[in-house]
């Protein structure tokens, strides 16, 4: 993902919600987003015109509806700000990132044997 398709905040709750949901129309997205928060419904269809204009989106008419898809893929949108948040936050060091996210967070048993079955992953494949 390159730095200027960042999605803002807004833009990426909307990807979030067509990523879950599908493609959606304006009036479903803003149905979803006016439930935990107070937007009116000429920003939303405002927000995915320019999401569409920035090529996160697609926007495909359907009778007199238009009819909007993620056209960003959310690990590709996840690793982009992974990447700004690493360089930019923790100098570089992947590894900060994870030690002072695994310091912060409590982790329950099923999340550390997955990380116990990722990290054993990862020493097989350097061997």
């Amino acid at each position: 993902m390159s730095t200027k398709l960042k999605p803002t905040e807004s833009e990426l709750e909307i990807l979030q919600i067509l990523w879950r949901e599908g493609s959606l129309t304006v009036k479903d997205v803003h149905k979803i987003v006016s439930q935990k928060r107070d937007i009116g419904y000429t920003t939303s269809l405002k927000i995915m015109q320019i999401m569409a204009d920035k090529k996160l989106c697609s926007r495909e008419l359907n009778g007199k509806t238009h009819v909007y898809t993620a056209l960003v893929q959310e690990e590709d949108v996840q690793n982009g700000f992974i990447d700004n948040i690493i360089k930019q936050v923790f100098q570089g060091s992947a590894m900060e990132l994870v030690m002072q996210t695994l310091g912060n967070y409590k982790a329950n048993k099923s999340e550390i044997a997955d990380l116990k079955s990722f990290i054993s992953k990862m020493e097989n494949e350097n061997k």
